[in-house]
């Protein structure tokens, strides 16, 4: 599965400038939200304002107030949401927020793969992120593609910013019915 363009998630990863990066580290901090703090969407909202002015120190100050707000014990897989956070970069720099995005991209797709039904083999999310989709469950592959568009609507300027929001909040329900329906039949 390659994106709608035929670029892999990490060639667009590759591409992608500060705000394309910001954007879609935190979509997948976002979307993963619901596994460390349900009620916990509000936190990132300044972080997000920060991103769609492209403004590094407000972004720094954002990141740095999140963490707090959203510091809470949990499950393993809130460890995992925890530390994208707590990696968040201060710095408003295309090297840092690359680092970032790709690390954030690799804990969203293996956090929706081990929940997805067809769970997650090994390799499969860096071929996932590579282009090579084949083998991946319906979560998994439906992170895969916000994760994409994430990044080609961003690009085209502020505007995708507010489509980079609607994936994240989409992505977010998906995995909290996923959880909650796990949760009930466990």
């Amino acid at each position: 599965m390659t994106s709608v363009n035929g670029r892999s998630l990490l060639e667009l990863i590759d591409g992608a400038d500060e705000r394309g990066l910001a954007a879609a580290g935190l979509a997948c901090l976002d979307r993963c939200l619901p596994l460390f703090a349900p009620d916990g969407a509000d936190a990132l909202r300044p972080v997000w304002a920060a991103v769609a002015r492209g403004d590094g120190n407000a972004w720094g100050e954002a990141v740095a107030k999140a963490r707090v707000e959203l510091d809470a014990d949990g499950t393993q897989d809130a460890g995992a949401v925890r530390a994208m956070l707590a990696e968040a970069p201060a710095a408003w720099t295309a090297e840092a927020l690359r680092a970032w995005a790709g690390d954030c991209s690799v804990a969203a797709l293996a956090l929706h793969g081990r929940y997805d039904a067809a769970g997650v083999s090994d390799g499969l999310v860096e071929r996932c992120r590579a282009g090579d989709a084949d083998g991946a469950g319906p979560l998994l592959a439906g992170e895969l593609r916000r994760q994409q568009a994430v990044l080609e609507t961003v690009a085209h300027g502020p505007t995708g910013l507010r489509r980079a929001r609607e994936l994240s909040v989409e992505g977010g329900r998906v995995l909290r019915a996923v959880v909650s329906r796990r949760a009930r039949t466990a």
